[in-house]
């Protein structure tokens, strides 16, 4: 089932671990069958010693979550550092809330959005959007990430299945509504709601994994990205990134 998709941990996961020990985080999640990873920072470290550190560990740099601010500052310096680290692609992981659709902002965003995909086509490395469920509000019959995709016709999806769901929408057909353009989506499993919400390793919650794989599969995903925001059944993130790759395990 997995065998043409490549499986990568988002390292926000794991953050606290990479701050006290990024070399030694890496290796454990290179031990546990991770092939790849998405960063979320660099947390200090130059690009071309992160490239060099991946490369002796066997790691893939798959994608880097960059805030649109960071981009604003220089598009071009930007795309060549994360191009340098060994990035697939980039994603900006979300808009503040006065620059979404639907606001004033907005207007702003369609102006440099454009710019920085092809700031990032230049370097063969594709302009991801990763939503939260905040981009699921209607505007004139129409969610918020939807007008998003549509406005930006060179802006790819990395969808993060947990919030489609939370939003009362179904992954698997929002992922094959974004076929052949969703080349990395986000695995994220959760359960309860409100106050119990919590994040949860995969297949331990409500998703139904199988199915979001094989919708990415059809969909032409080249990786999927395991992510926890934070750690629960009294487990450490480590040991939460450790039990998503065993229950994908179990899938092939």
């Amino acid at each position: 089932m997995l065998k043409e998709m490549g499986i990568a941990l988002q390292l926000y996961s794991v953050r606290e671990d990479m701050e006290k020990d990024l070399p030694g985080t890496l290796r454990a999640v290179k031990a546990m069958g991770y092939e790849g990873v998405e960063f979320a920072g660099l947390y200090g470290y130059e690009p071309a010693a992160l490239r060099a550190l991946l490369e002796e560990i066997g790691l893939t740099a798959v994608s880097a979550h960059v805030p649109l601010e960071e981009w604003l500052v220089d598009s071009a310096a930007c795309a060549a550092a994360y191009k340098t680290v060994g990035c697939r692609f980039a994603a900006i992981p979300w808009l503040n809330e006065d620059k979404r659709p639907g606001t004033p902002g907005f207007e702003d965003v369609k102006a440099v959005i454009p710019r920085i995909a092809a700031v990032c086509a230049a370097q063969d490395m594709p302009l991801l959007y990763h939503n939260h469920d905040f981009e699921f509000v209607k505007l004139d019959g129409e969610y918020a990430l939807d007008r998003l995709y549509r406005e930006f016709p060179t802006l790819s999806s990395e969808l993060d299945t947990c919030w489609v769901k939370v939003s009362g929408e179904d992954p698997v057909a929002y992922i094959r509504r974004y076929s052949g353009r969703a080349p990395v989506v986000h695995l994220k499993d959760y359960a309860g709601e409100g106050d119990t919400f919590e994040y949860r390793p995969l297949g331990r919650g409500v998703q139904n994994i199988p199915a979001i794989i094989d919708a990415s599969k059809d969909a032409g995903t080249l990786w999927l990205v395991a992510e926890q925001d934070s750690p629960s059944l009294g487990l450490s993130p480590l040991d939460c990134a450790k039990a998503s790759r065993e229950y994908l395990n179990t899938l092939f």
